[in-house]
């Protein structure tokens, strides 16, 4: 009897679960770029390129002389890196 149970119950949480399988199925290929031999993550080289970005940002702020307008620097600008991170992780790997 209580193995008629058992085998009920696994099916039971079995059969919904087969649609959400096909959420782990993952990607095709991994999202890594080749540099100079060594395969880095995408998603480090959108955040070098987001803070590279950030600091470009800062730069143009400053020659202008509208950094100073800034409340927050210590928030805003890594606000900022996580900004254009996440934009080119969007524009590039959806």
């Amino acid at each position: 009897m209580k193995r008629v149970l058992k085998r009920v119950s696994t099916r039971a949480f079995a059969i919904p679960a087969l649609p959400f399988a096909w959420l782990l199925t993952g990607c095709s290929h991994a999202p890594t770029f080749n540099i100079l031999g060594s395969f880095f993550p995408s998603w480090l080289v959108c955040l070098v390129a987001g803070i590279v970005l950030a600091a470009l940002a800062n730069w143009l702020l400053a020659r202008f002389k509208l950094d100073n307008l800034i409340a927050w620097p210590v928030l805003t600008y890594p606000c900022l890196a996580a900004f254009f991170s996440f934009l080119l992780w969007l524009v590039f790997f959806r």
